[in-house]
């Protein structure tokens, strides 16, 4: 199978443009999101980090469907995605992985992530009957997606292992695998090198960066400063909910308020 990095660069060359404009989310008299706008631009790798409790994971849930906004909007490719569900977002180009990761533990690896493309035959209960052609044939073509993007990823030698059965590291890596299942026009990262050995997330940046250079877009929440400085061509800091700096990765490290905020003992 071709190699996904580059499949992903005829489908999404410059899509993948996400506009976050004056978005705001309250849990009771609490803003978790306050008025936030940046963009974050195709083909890019932008990072958004911040202390916790910034409003960062509210911000993506905000953006994913999972939480409604209270205001603002969300435009993805100048289509707004805002007040959609999840699947309707899924659907229309964005995916994400969460901190900690979400597989189904008992299925494999390989069929954590066959299970992913929506609209499958066999869904359907009476295709098994009058399309078995139809289903076999699809089954046969996403087991051989899979297995290229397993291959991507450097999941082959846990392919046919259980998903809550490997590490926590190669966890993060099946849920960049499953996300690139859907053939997204942009990933949303939530924390994808925290808890990660060394030498797997050296993987993880190897693989984002291939990724990004056939043309992904990637939103990236990250605690890790090195891992940041070394893949993101832009930042957007927040705190308190808000977004208080946004620039290329020295200019933003160099301000005062970010270094107060983020690197002055807040950060965890």
């Amino acid at each position: 199978m071709a190699d996904p990095s580059t499949e992903t660069a005829g489908m999404n060359a410059l899509r993948g443009r996400l506009e976050i404009a004056n978005v705001a989310k309250s849990f009771g008299s609490v803003a978790a999101v306050d008025n936030v706008s940046f963009t974050a631009q195709a083909g890019e790798i932008t990072g958004l980090i911040g202390p916790n409790g910034a409003g960062k994971t509210t911000l993506f849930d905000s953006i994913a469907g999972e939480q409604l906004l209270d205001a603002g909007t969300v435009t993805l490719d100048g289509m707004r995605i805002d007040g959609q569900p999840p699947h309707a977002v899924f659907r229309h180009g964005l995916a994400r992985t969460f901190q900690i990761p979400r597989p189904f533990p008992k299925m494999t690896v390989l069929e954590n992530l066959m299970v992913v493309p929506m609209d499958q035959h066999g869904e359907r209960f009476w295709n098994a009957w009058i399309r078995r052609a139809d289903v076999a044939r699809q089954e046969a073509a996403l087991r051989e997606k899979a297995r290229g993007v397993i291959e991507f990823c450097r999941l082959s030698a846990v392919e046919n292992q259980q998903a809550g059965a490997i590490s926590g590291g190669q966890q993060k890596l099946v849920e960049i695998a499953r996300a690139l299942m859907s053939d997204p026009r942009i990933i949303l990262l939530d924390e994808p090198g925290a808890g990660v050995n060394p030498v797997l997330l050296d993987i993880i940046v190897d693989r984002i960066r291939e990724l990004n250079r056939g043309g992904m877009t990637f939103l990236i929440i990250e605690h890790n400063i090195d891992f940041v400085s070394s893949l993101c061509d832009h930042l957007v800091v927040m705190a308190e909910g808000a977004n208080i700096a946004e620039g290329t990765v020295s200019d933003v490290m160099a301000r005062d308020d970010v270094i107060d905020a983020y690197l002055g003992g807040n950060a965890a």
